[in-house]
């Protein structure tokens, strides 16, 4: 009777389920965005010469999603129509009629998989306007030029539909100013998942590129990553914490991704967005808000105009700064300069509270107080 065959069915499909199971696996530890840089074990056998990304592993991971469900599709059916034939031939029209409905529904809706996994579509890739502006209002505190500057660069590079380059922002600043913050905000309003989507991707100096031995590999492996996951998704950020702690010969080396370029190796690199966060500049930046308080002057009459151009020229001059005589400044490849002013006591108050209702808690005066002395 057909429906002996059942248990092979089953069999087959949960074998193919775990090889499939296990191959994921493997590629998954094979190419890594935080193992792969900096570690020759974690390089051999991969091909440097071929553009690479970490959706690469997605890719392949949503190939064999796809390839499993039609198998899934296919033995339940199989399943369906033997058990069905093993009880009578009523029940086997039926199961081939529930088969062919489920085909039809799948046939009407071809997109259905992409709300259901990040893809480089509108359904996870929209820019949040309203959301972006309100977010740099109400939760970076004391930071009314970089709020200015960052939703007017942001807004018009998104905004448009062919930009001549890349968008590249420079963040510059005290620790604990706001620079990662900011970066995290752009990612949230323009990302569905926002740090977390596969289209962000983040670089640490200290973690990232460690050795200046290896100088010529992280060059070769920073260029590829970036190559392949453009060629991936347009769309794709870019965020470089520590440049201060960077070598000034590695960002160089995607200089040709930051430029005027229509397209290079048939890739086109200007919907992608560059950020660089730095501690860098940060004296000029505290020199210039203290001669604003010695002159008995607000301190939100300060302007970019005030700092670009001195900041501009001393983190290029800067040895320790990433940017040190690199030719992204000398070809004015950086967008903007952004300055993060330091904070003052009123602002650190401010960000206890807003800290306190991100968490859903009643803001209370003693509890900020003690949370800033710590």
């Amino acid at each position: 009777m057909k429906g002996d065959n059942i248990p092979f069915v089953a069999y087959w499909f949960l074998q193919t389920l775990e090889r499939s199971q296990q191959d994921l696996a493997i590629s998954h530890d094979t190419v890594q965005s935080n193992g792969t840089f900096g570690n020759r074990e974690a390089l051999r056998g991969v091909n440097l010469n071929r553009p690479y990304s970490k959706l690469a592993v997605q890719q392949k991971t949503d190939m064999r999603r796809k390839w499993i469900l039609v198998s899934l599709l296919c033995s339940g059916w199989s399943l369906m129509i033997m058990t069905a034939e093993a009880i009578e031939p009523i029940s086997t029209s039926l199961a081939v009629g529930i088969a062919a409905a489920v085909t039809g529904f799948l046939a009407g809706y071809p997109n259905l998989l992409y709300y259901f996994q990040e893809c480089c579509r509108p359904e996870w890739i929209s820019y949040n306007k309203t959301g972006l502006q309100v977010d740099l209002q109400n939760k970076l505190i004391g930071q009314h030029v970089a709020s200015r500057v960052i939703f007017k660069a942001v807004t018009g590079f998104m905004n448009s539909e062919n930009p001549k380059k890349p968008l590249v922002l420079s963040l510059h600043g005290w620790t604990g100013t706001g620079k990662n913050f900011v970066s995290q905000l752009i990612a949230k309003n323009i990302y569905q998942r926002g740090m977390s989507s596969g289209f962000v991707h983040l670089f640490t100096a200290t973690a990232h590129f460690p050795h200046e031995v290896d100088l010529q590999l992280y060059k070769s492996q920073l260029q590829q990553w970036i190559k392949g996951n453009v060629s991936a998704c347009p769309r794709s950020m870019f965020i470089f914490d520590e440049m201060d702690k960077m070598h000034p010969g590695l960002i160089d080396s995607i200089k040709p991704y930051l430029d005027f370029y229509e397209a290079l190796d048939g890739i086109s690199y200007r919907k992608a967005i560059f950020i660089f966060l730095s501690n860098a500049g940060g004296e000029n930046i505290v020199q210039v808000a203290l001669d604003f308080w010695k002159a008995a002057k607000d301190r939100e009459e300060i302007e970019l105009k005030h700092l670009e151009t001195a900041l501009s020229l001393s983190v290029f001059n800067n040895k320790n700064s990433g940017f040190w005589h690199t030719s992204l400044i000398d070809k004015n490849l950086v967008d903007f300069f952004v300055p993060f002013l330091p904070l003052e006591y009123k602002h650190v108050v401010q960000c206890g509270r807003a800290e306190m209702i991100n968490k859903g808690l009643e803001p209370n005066e003693d509890a900020v107080r003690k949370w800033r002395a710590t």
